[in-house]
């Protein structure tokens, strides 16, 4: 796909907007995409994020206590001590393998967070912002009503209803 604005380059930013129900993409290149200011930084790659988590691990007794410094992939034959050395998982499998030793260290590392969510572009409506933030509040409200702590889901369900109230209210005082 070519870049909406330049019309030259292979776009390699893709941003999709849902307003009202209306759905808007947007296709861009990179040096277009920086143009207009949406920030683009580079990720670290995931095996490198991970191989330093565990080669971190050490300082963290109570991580380190988890740990299953034995366990081996029956596909490659990685192990964790191996992992820790070169910071790349031998095959696939690897992932699944070694999911239970990675996710606390993964969780720890992300303040809690252990799914990805999305990114929000730094240019996008308030109003967007304020949507996202309602989804994932609501998905909060979900697990916290699944694991039946119904003080902490009514703790959310009024940030929910704070946020819908401030919404409606900006939109009336907008349309006046």
């Amino acid at each position: 796909m070519i870049c909406q604005i330049c019309k030259k380059l292979e776009a390699t930013i893709h941003l999709t907007e849902i307003t009202n129900g209306n759905r808007s993409e947007v296709h861009l290149c990179q040096a277009c995409a920086v143009e207009q200011g949406i920030a683009i930084k580079n990720q670290m790659p995931l095996n490198e994020l991970l191989g330093n988590l565990l080669a971190a691990a050490p300082a963290d007794e109570e991580l380190m206590s988890d740990l299953d410094s034995e366990q081996v992939c029956p596909n490659c034959g990685m192990t964790l001590e191996q992992f820790r050395k070169e910071a790349l998982f031998g095959c696939p499998n690897d992932y699944d393998v070694f999911e239970k030793t990675m996710a606390p260290l993964i969780e720890k590392a992300q303040d809690g967070h252990c799914s990805h969510c999305g990114k929000i572009p730094s240019k996008a409506p308030a109003d967007t912002k304020k949507q996202l933030e309602i989804l994932s509040l609501r998905q909060k409200l979900d697990a916290a009503v699944r694991t039946e702590d119904y003080e902490k889901a009514a703790e959310i369900r009024d940030q929910i209803n704070e946020l819908e109230k401030n919404s409606c209210t900006q939109h009336t005082s907008q349309n006046t």
